[in-house]
């Protein structure tokens, strides 16, 4: 079987930004998934779950709000490995003219006075949420990217080189 595109990224040397992960296209109409990505993956620990649970709640109810974006936004939600999110926009857009937008995100995470949608009629589990520790982690993130902004590294993924045998086993660079 094919590796799916993510597992493509050599994960050992990705850095925290903001990445394209993948392009679909149904004719003329793009959809976008970008790996918005806020912890180096089997480097730093990960992003705490009732943390990432809060960010999840915080970071899209401001997308879907956005009087700009709110109508491109498919999807934001948690990545299985808690190293990020995937944001899903309609059309297709550099990394780098989204930077705008998760970096005013993630800094209304520090304004925020309560996590919304919060309660047993609106989430799975409300009890798993904890806003301080989501703005630590959203502080974290606006100072890395603010600090960053110029470097290529937070916006082209990082590709490992694979060696293809006559019979198609995939060996890793090491």
């Amino acid at each position: 079987m094919e590796l799916i595109q993510s597992f493509s990224v050599d994960h050992t040397r990705i850095v925290p930004g903001i990445f394209t992960s993948r392009v679909d296209r149904l004719g003329s109409f793009a959809v976008t998934t970008y790996d918005v990505r806020l912890r180096r993956p089997n480097v730093e620990p990960v992003i705490d779950i009732v943390a990432m649970h809060s960010l999840e709640h915080l970071i899209a109810t401001y997308l879907r709000n956005h009087p700009d974006w709110q109508d491109e936004v498919v999807y934001w939600g948690p990545m299985g490995c808690l190293t990020g999110f995937y944001l899903i926009l309609k059309g297709e857009r550099a990394p780098q003219e989204i930077y705008g937008l998760l970096l005013e995100a993630f800094k209304s995470v520090g304004d925020a006075q309560e996590v919304p949608g919060a309660t047993p009629q609106n989430c799975g589990y409300y009890r798993m949420h904890n806003l301080e520790m989501a703005q630590w982690y959203a502080s974290v993130f606006v100072a890395y990217l603010e600090s960053h902004a110029d470097d290529s590294e937070i916006f082209e993924y990082p590709k490992t080189e694979r060696l293809v045998t006559d019979d198609g086993q995939h060996f890793f660079d090491s």
